[in-house]
């Protein structure tokens, strides 16, 4: 018999292991402690499966925990735009149960546990999935290319064309009516009359790129506008826009024909978007890497091989959970 032979865990067997993970940091009673003893003895693939839910511990015990919270209070948004008359207080996830709980609860369900997305769908009109680039056409017959992972509202009334960005990021082609047409990201807003343009949801603001035509930005309600014309690009964040700034528009904007084009980006905008292609979730772990900058074109219909090509340049560590979840270091 070959006892060094790896044992291979099922996925219900590294669900389990994960599980007992979360009770054995919470103060788990005695019998809890007995039960686990006997589930670990009862199976040698029980031991690899725990092994590894130790490592993943300890590689994703902080950014876990942030999901966790974040998750926290999206569902408690969730709940409010439902208009619940029952409040339920919810008990924010602590210490090592947080990461877990999240843990367990990602991987389990893949993207679907995102209460962020469900907040953000709730009052949308048209949604693109992780991975999925979607165009709508809308009722004047402008055209709207949602990004993978995007969510736009719609509204036609009150004399003006009215697009709320609520996710991601749309490149619209607008059709000449006569009647303004408005897309809101954040606190500010981009105006037309007919042309060719990206916005797109930033951490803290949006930017807009131009491709053909003109575009009026202003960062906020009251503030002076920017005009953009073709090539141009602007950002703004917290009310404030930066100087608008030349770019090659084709380029920004090729992820409509399936690729990702980066000159000296930071892996850490690389990495953010390769989450709206994946069906799961990317936790990059190493701030020093996260600053690495990189240049290339990658197509995105493969977020796991472009991490692979990634990896072979600059040396980081892949781990992957239950096929939800890649984490790098």
């Amino acid at each position: 018999m070959n006892h060094s032979a790896r044992v291979i865990p099922t996925p219900d067997q590294e669900h389990a292991a994960l599980a007992w993970l979360s009770l054995l940091h919470d103060q788990p009673s005695s019998g809890d402690q007995l039960t686990f003893s006997r589930w670990l003895q009862a199976d040698p693939a029980h031991v690899e499966a725990y092994a590894q839910a130790q490592v993943v511990w300890e590689l994703s015990e902080v950014p876990a925990r942030t999901l966790a919270d974040e998750d926290a209070l999206a569902l408690q948004g969730y709940l409010a735009a439902m208009n619940r008359t029952r409040r339920s207080r919810m008990r924010r996830w602590s210490g090592a149960l947080a990461m877990a709980a999240c843990l367990l609860l990602m991987v389990s369900m893949g993207a679907g546990w995102q209460p962020s997305r469900w907040v953000d769908d709730l009052g949308a009109d048209y949604v693109s999935a992780p991975g999925e680039i979607r165009t709508v056409t809308l009722a004047d017959q402008s055209r709207v290319t949602l990004d993978a992972d995007s969510a736009i509202a719609v509204d036609f009334t009150h004399g003006e064309r009215h697009i709320q960005l609520r996710r991601g990021a749309g490149f619209f082609s607008v059709t000449h009516t006569g009647e303004p047409f408005v897309v809101q990201a954040e606190q500010g807003e981009a105006r037309v009359l007919g042309t060719q343009f990206e916005v797109r949801l930033q951490p803290a603001g949006a930017q807009v790129t131009v491709l053909s035509g003109r575009v009026g930005v202003t960062a906020r309600q009251g503030s002076a506008q920017q005009i953009l014309t073709e090539g141009q690009q602007v950002a703004y964040g917290t009310g404030a826009a930066e100087p608008l700034h030349a770019v090659d528009s084709e380029a920004q904007l090729a992820w409509r024909q399936g690729w990702l084009n980066y000159a000296r980006a930071p892996l850490a905008e690389v990495v953010n978007d390769l989450r709206r292609y994946y069906p799961g979730r990317i936790l990059l772990l190493n701030d020093t890497l996260a600053t690495r900058r990189v240049s290339g074109s990658f197509p995105h219909q493969d977020p796991q091989a472009v991490l692979n090509s990634l990896q072979g340049v600059l040396g980081f560590e892949q781990h992957r959970v239950l096929g939800r979840l890649i984490i790098l270091r």
